[in-house]
């Protein structure tokens, strides 16, 4: 009997590189941040980075986004390397991605086609499965030809009319019929949970806000004691988790939401809206930010941005400064220095602590108690909760 042949079946991890072009008025550091996500990104799709490429423009080429000689630089290495995959930081039209993909002959992504697949593969509730969904199929419309270069393209014209555009014309029908009917299933869903949040309305509401992958489920955990998926991976949380906490005598709700990013495609921040709800009608929400990360002050600012496009920057904030045990101190400000620099500078009630660790956490429930309790016999004056 001869030799069994063994079959590796193990999905061979993919290779990428990264490309990013620096503007008129952005640093070379701020380009290497926004490349630095990307490749966090690719790690979290289940990708390998394998180089970076970078280019100095007024703005990018309308044709190839990058210049002709980089594009060539990159075809060379991408050849000879045998990568995968080539994915840009800015999202691309759906010509420059034809036109890439040509020189290429590789699969080439942008940000928010990278983004979408994490969610698609994040996703775990209909509502989340529906959402994610619809976004791929409002991403993909515009980009519908590149999906037939298979067939020979035809010139236009009358008599010209080739299998190519019929077929894209009834692929189209069907992703817009498609869309509809997406939107319609998450109407309904949005019925559901306004029906389920209106049966929650006699207790205040609390929201974890922030970036991706500050540490916004850790805390989650640690304050309802409830085991919600956390892992050094972006996007980790997609379905809004909501627990019912007490501390001391005080039940309360609070819910975890999908974290914040630069750059987030719009038409997933329109599918999620519904999804950022929680955010909207939060009586307190609890900003955390991951004090570790070297631009930390850039990712507040991305988080205000995103709560005042959704109408929740005036509420109730609690500043929670996590990950203190990881604080690296840039130069000149050491952590207390800079407690002392960002109270000085803003009004929001501010606690700095470890989630993991557990360092400072009475202090931080003391205050959210404090800022719970308030709230409460304001609304529910003659609640017997309290007494």
């Amino acid at each position: 009997m001869g030799k069994q042949k063994i079959y590796d079946t193990a999905v061979k991890q993919e290779r990428a590189v990264l490309v990013g072009v620096i503007r008129q008025g952005e640093t070379e550091a701020e380009t290497k941040e926004y490349l630095d996500e990307l490749a966090f990104l690719v790690d979290t799709a289940g990708g390998k980075v394998e180089h970076v490429f970078t280019q100095k423009m007024m703005r990018p080429e309308r044709s190839t986004f990058v210049g002709s000689g980089k594009l060539l630089e990159i075809q060379a290495y991408v050849k000879s390397e045998e990568i995968d995959m080539v994915v840009f930081d800015d999202e691309l039209s759906p010509s420059q991605l034809r036109n890439i993909e040509r020189e290429l002959q590789v699969k080439v992504l942008d940000r928010s086609n990278l983004i979408l697949d994490i969610f698609a593969g994040r996703a775990q509730t209909a509502q989340a499965k529906t959402q994610v969904e619809l976004a791929q199929l409002q991403y993909l419309l515009p980009r519908l030809t590149r999906l037939w270069t298979h067939l020979e393209r035809q010139k236009g014209g009358i008599g010209m009319r080739g299998p190519g555009e019929t077929q894209i014309e009834s692929d189209r029908r069907m992703i817009l019929e498609k869309i509809s009917l997406l939107k319609e299933r998450l109407k309904l869903i949005d019925k559901q949970n306004e029906t389920q949040r209106k049966n929650r309305t006699q207790l205040i509401r609390v929201a974890l806000v922030g970036y991706t992958n500050v540490g916004k489920s850790t805390i989650m955990n640690m304050l309802s004691k409830s085991e919600v998926f956390a892992e050094n991976k972006l996007f980790a949380t997609l379905d809004t988790t909501v627990r019912k906490v007490v501390i001391d005598n005080l039940p309360f709700l609070l819910s975890d939401t999908v974290g914040f990013i630069r750059k987030l495609p719009h038409h997933l921040v329109e599918c999620f809206k519904s999804t950022l709800d929680e955010v909207r009608e939060a009586d307190i929400l609890i900003h955390v930010v991951d004090v570790s990360h070297p631009n930390f002050e850039d990712q507040i600012n991305v988080v205000n941005e995103t709560l005042k496009d959704l109408g929740a920057r005036e509420k109730e904030i609690i500043m929670v400064f996590n990950k203190i045990d990881a604080y690296a101190s840039p130069e000149p400000l050491t952590l207390s220095e800079f407690k002392k620099s960002w109270m000085a500078q803003h009004n929001d009630p501010t606690m700095f602590i470890s989630a993991t660790r557990k360092e400072n956490l009475e202090e931080f429930k003391q205050l959210l108690y404090d800022k719970v309790v308030a709230l409460h016999t304001q609304r529910y004056p003659y609640d017997k909760l309290l007494y």
